[in-house]
């Protein structure tokens, strides 16, 4: 396997970070009061350490083929109800973190790894290599997911909306394109040949040079 030198680069750093990511996981899991959210910081941290493996295999040479890997998504029942938002204040303790904060940690690193990945994978020339770090910011953006869905059903993240006439002029401003390929020209005839060349050709007004300093007379 002969890599390009950023591409090799960019790998040890996905490799470095979800190592990191793998140990962060199981202070989490340890520290949290949640059943759920333990569950799923486990879960997340099985994930990371199998695209962790995957990825040493790979580079070691041992002939790994990647595939694409769909994302999954969890069905998650969003809570936009912002009156049910919980309140946040951080504390100063040095032996554990709350629920809320793990969450937090948890959700920004996935999110981080999910634009890396995908910046990585842009980069790549390899095919495989470049399907790795894609299947990686697939699988962070799911962990994301799940993540912010615990979070929102605990009021620890909710998301605020617009009202009905809001949602409708600003989905309404878009309109489609009509037969001949224009936007925005819904219901106007498009101007004729001769029309267009009429305007070209006609002189723009004269410019009226205007002195910045006149009817000023309190500047010395």
């Amino acid at each position: 396997m002969n890599l390009a030198a950023h591409e090799l680069l960019e790998s040890a750093e996905a490799l470095r970070t979800k190592a990191a990511e793998i140990e962060q996981h199981s202070l989490f899991a340890t520290m949290c009061k949640d059943p759920q959210l333990k569950t799923i910081l486990t879960k997340h941290q099985q994930t990371m350490m199998a695209a962790y493996q995957q990825g040493i295999s790979f580079l070691q040479g041992k002939g790994v083929q990647v595939t694409h890997q769909a994302p999954t998504f969890h069905d998650h029942q969003a809570n936009f109800n912002l009156s049910e938002q919980a309140p946040m204040a951080p504390t100063q303790s040095r032996n554990s973190l709350s629920d809320q904060t793990i969450a937090t940690l948890a959700l920004n690193a996935h999110k981080t790894g999910s634009m890396m990945a995908m910046q990585w994978a842009n980069e790549c020339a390899d095919h495989n290599l470049r399907m790795y770090h894609v299947n990686g910011a697939n699988l962070c953006q799911e962990m994301a997911y799940e993540i912010w869905g615990w979070m929102n059903y605990n009021g620890y993240y909710q998301p605020p909306t617009f009202t009905s006439q809001q949602m409708t002029q600003m989905s309404g401003m878009f309109q489609p394109m009509n037969q001949t390929g224009n936007m925005g020209m819904v219901g106007k005839p498009m101007p004729s040949m001769g029309q267009m060349q009429h305007t070209m050709n006609q002189s723009p007004p004269p410019v009226q040079q205007m002195n910045p300093y006149q009817g000023n007379h309190n500047l010395q």
